[in-house]
């Protein structure tokens, strides 16, 4: 963990990390639509004996499906190579390290959020997430003298 960020700075970022998770959910959520036709179609091909497939339907199918696995990953890395954690994708939940008093604390935001109001320890998880309080105004000021 490199990069810590102080409150402002992750404030500041919250608009770009946001229409990158928008992004990266919507291409992950065609995933998953491609996945269950496919699955769908080798259900019906095992269920029917085989059947006559569209090859080429099915083989443009699985482009589009490897594409958006590839627009996801991309994506994800995007974001990962800022520095900020993505926890969990499907809720979009983000971590920020952040050093406060000496030690590195996760700011946390979870989308929907209108601003990061919670903070959690490195060996916790968004559950255990408590309010900011006057150190993260205090780590501000120091870092900036």
């Amino acid at each position: 963990m490199s990069k810590t960020f102080t409150l402002s700075e992750a404030q500041t970022l919250l608009p770009v990390l946001e229409s990158l998770l928008r992004g990266a959910q919507k291409t992950a959520a065609r995933v998953g639509e491609l996945e269950r036709e496919m699955q769908d179609l080798n259900q019906r091909i095992f269920l029917s004996g085989g059947m006559h497939v569209d090859v080429v339907a099915a083989a443009k199918r699985r482009g589009e499906r490897e594409k958006s696995i590839e627009s996801t990953k991309e994506t994800l890395a995007e974001i990962d190579s800022i520095g900020v954690q993505v926890q969990s994708l499907e809720d979009g939940l983000l971590d920020f390290p952040c050093m406060v008093s000496g030690d590195i604390v996760m700011l946390c935001w979870k989308m929907g959020e209108p601003g990061i109001s919670h903070w959690h320890g490195l060996e916790e998880d968004f559950s255990e997430r408590k309010p900011l309080d006057a150190r993260f105004d205090k780590s501000e000021r120091e870092r900036l003298n």
